[in-house]
């Protein structure tokens, strides 16, 4: 027997009269706006008890309800919120200072007209593409109010994250020990300049494993004179010289490495090593030395790399010299990950962690056509990695990354045992260093 069945906006139109959009939509919001009521009325109802037996000179107390704000709407993640807040007079007086006591609630400021939660979505929506002149009609429906959603709100927050990212290039490095970093430039496009913004990043990992955004800079190009400040002023304010930076072979940094931090090793990004390689081969070839450089970065150990690159520069050297170069001038470089822990290989080979992060940076730039100016670009970047570096999982083995800061020697990707220590008389395990 066939029946006829109701789509949602069909049974919307027998919905009870004021009722619009979804019926669902309107009961989340009924019964966020009842649970909000009972916890604003709970929050000012301990207050007023705490302070029950605080008195005036009639024995009247000094702190009790008083009526109501006046109604409002909040922006939640259930939609906007009618919200009739409860108000409580409280006449004591601070005895060091001599102010009036306030009652603050915290959960609802009296400021607010959005919650945390959708505070948080709006900086992401523009950063990811969404143009502030379409906050409105795109959350309006969603939220089912437009409290707090003005373009205004969105160039506050560009003002604010410029300051952020200014206050983040001169905090103290002093307390944090960066034991490997990785290095890149970041061209973006200015769209109200002719140049592009160059933006020197570094991003490194912490003794306990952890990965952290150390400094991010406009360089105005990857000289070695733009990275000499931002390494100078790196050491100025506390950082230690990094056991090894990543990074590919084009930039000024290296030259700029080796005057700040001459101890720190350098490692040649394998992504950029391998384009730069097949750029230097004809197309019928690069199938082929693509295999080959694989048996390189990918070997057992140092070793097998080491004979895997003599195998390419034989099998390539006699037609093409330069492309074969490439790999037999930089060897050391290409191969130094191979002297710490195996489990860090994956890591330290590639500016990867640098890479896939700018992805939503130049998504935001080819949607919104390059920021503003300058400044707008560098904070635009700082905010985004800020956003992205809280899902930034740590390397593998972590725990190894403190004996790489302490010293200790890897083989073939192994922790070396010490033996230059005598063994116990009981033919205990060797000291590992």
């Amino acid at each position: 027997m066939l029946k006829v069945v109701e789509t949602e906006n069909e049974a919307n139109a027998h919905a009870p009269a004021g009722v619009g959009g979804s019926l669902l939509d309107e009961l989340a919001r009924d019964g966020a706006r009842q649970m909000l009521a009972a916890a604003l009325l709970a929050e000012v109802a301990a207050y007023v008890e705490a302070h029950a037996e605080e008195v005036d000179e009639d024995g009247h107390r000094l702190v009790v309800r008083n009526g109501f704000h006046e109604p409002r709407e909040v922006a939640t993640a259930a939609g906007a919120v009618p919200v009739l807040q409860p108000r409580v007079n409280d006449k004591r007086t601070d005895a060091e200072t001599g102010e009036r006591c306030r009652f603050s609630s915290a959960i609802l400021p009296a400021w607010a007209r959005k919650s945390p939660q959708v505070a948080e979505v709006l900086p992401l929506l523009y950063l990811h593409g969404l143009s502030s002149g379409d906050f409105v009609p795109a959350l309006e429906q969603f939220l089912g109010s437009a409290a707090g959603l003005s373009a205004k709100t969105i160039t506050r927050l560009t003002e604010q994250w410029q300051g952020e990212a200014a206050a983040f290039n001169k905090r103290s490095l002093a307390d944090t020990d960066y034991v490997y970093c990785w290095v890149d430039g970041i061209h973006l496009k200015v769209r109200l300049e002719q140049d592009k913004v160059c933006l020197l990043v570094m991003i490194g990992v912490r003794a306990d494993g952890t990965k952290e955004l150390v400094a991010l800079d406009d360089g105005h190009r990857e000289s070695t004179e733009s990275w000499l400040d931002l390494l100078r002023s790196c050491k100025r304010r506390g950082m230690r010289a990094p056991v090894l930076a990543v990074g590919d072979g084009a930039l000024g940094f290296w030259s700029a490495v080796r005057e700040v931090f001459p101890e720190t090793r350098e490692q040649r990004c394998w992504f950029h090593k391998i384009a730069n390689v097949l750029n230097a081969l004809p197309k019928s070839a690069q199938p082929g030395a693509k295999a080959a450089l694989a048996e390189i970065w990918n070997a057992e150990d140092k070793e097998h790399a080491e004979a895997a690159a003599k195998a390419f520069a034989a099998d390539y050297g006699v037609k093409w010299p330069k492309a074969a170069a490439k790999i037999t001038e930089d060897l050391d470089v290409l191969l130094a990950f191979y002297d710490y822990p195996a489990e860090h290989w994956v890591h330290l080979r590639t500016t990867n962690p640098i890479e896939s992060t700018f992805a939503t940076v130049r998504l935001r730039q080819r949607v919104t056509k390059g920021p503003g100016s300058r400044a707008a670009g560098v904070a635009m970047a700082f905010k985004l990695i800020e956003s992205a570096q809280n899902r930034w999982r740590a390397v593998n083995a972590p725990h190894l990354v403190a004996l790489v800061r302490a010293g200790a020697q890897f083989k073939k990707g192994k922790l070396v045992e010490r033996t230059d220590e005598p063994a116990t008389e009981s033919g205990g395990d060797q000291q590992v260093a």
